[in-house]
C-alpha cells in the first residue's frame, strides 16, 4: 500500500523488449538503496516489482497488459517517473490509500499558473467510466500523486497544485495530450459494491454519503 506522497523522481534510462516483455530501467539515487530484489515500488502510480537493483538504478519487467493499460505507453528514454516505496507500518499517513492498481488513464490538458498566485491549476480529462468515483474535495491519485479535486466539469477535472509538488514530481515534464495514470479512491469502489445489494430506491450516491458524514 502507498500514500501518494512522491519520494523521488527517477529518469528512464532504457526500455528493452524481449518476447513481449519489456525491461524498464529507471535511474534513482535514493530509493534504490532501500530496495532488495522482489520488493514493490510505485512507479508513477503503478505497483511494480524490482527485479534488478544497482547503485544507481532499478529495473522492472512490464507485461504487455501493464504497458498498454497505463501511461507507460508514452514512455521513452529520458522520461521522468514518480517513485514511492510502500508505506511502513509505523509510518505517517500523509496522503490517502493508494494501491498502485491503475483504474484507467486520463488525458493531461495543462498545468497553468493561477493568476496572481504562485500555485497552479492541473487540468486533466478522465474516462467517463471513472467519473462517478470522483467528487469535489475527494482524493484522486494522478501519476501516483495523492491530490484533492478542486473542480469537476463533466469529465474535466481540475486540481490545485503547489510549487513544491511541481518541483518534486514529473508533472513539469508532461505535455498536453499525454496519458496519465489514475487511481480513484478505493473507498468509493467499496461503497458502490455495498450499495448494489440495496433496493433501487434506497441507494445513495457517493457524494450524498460524504455529505451525510459517511
Amino acid at each position: 500500500m502507498f500514500t501518494g506522497i512522491v519520494e523521488e523522481v527517477g529518469k528512464v534510462t532504457s526500455i528493452k523488449e524481449t518476447r513481449g516483455t519489456r525491461r524498464l530501467t529507471v535511474a534513482a539515487s535514493h530509493l534504490n538503496k532501500q530496495l532488495k530484489k522482489g520488493d514493490s515500488i510505485s512507479v508513477s502510480g503503478v505497483c511494480l516489482t524490482a527485479v534488478g537493483i544497482t547503485a544507481k538504478s532499478v529495473s522492472f519487467d512490464l507485461a504487455e497488459e501493464t504497458w498498454t493499460r497505463t501511461s507507460f505507453s508514452r514512455m521513452h528514454e529520458g522520461a521522468l517517473v514518480n517513485l514511492e516505496l510502500p508505506m511502513r507500518a509505523d509510518g505517517r499517513f500523509g496522503g490517502h490509500i493508494v494501491q498502485g492498481h491503475v483504474d484507467g488513464t486520463g488525458e493531461f490538458l495543462g498545468l497553468d499558473r493561477i493568476p496572481g498566485a504562485e500555485d497552479y491549476w492541473l487540468r486533466i480529462r478522465i474516462p467517463a467510466e471513472l467519473e462517478r468515483y470522483v467528487i469535489f474535495k475527494g482524493s484522486l491519485s494522478i501519476e501516483g500523486i495523492s491530490l484533492t479535486v478542486a473542480k469537476i466539469e463533466g469529465t474535466d477535472v481540475t486540481v490545485a497544485i503547489i510549487p513544491h509538488t511541481v518541483e518534486m514530481t514529473n508533472l513539469r515534464s508532461l505535455k498536453a495530450g499525454d496519458p496519465v495514470n489514475l487511481e480513484v479512491d478505493m473507498i468509493a469502489k467499496y461503497v458502490e459494491k455495498m450499495m448494489k445489494g440495496d433496493s433501487e430506491n434506497s441507494r445513495l450516491t457517493l457524494e450524498e454519503l460524504v455529505t451525510q458524514g459517511f
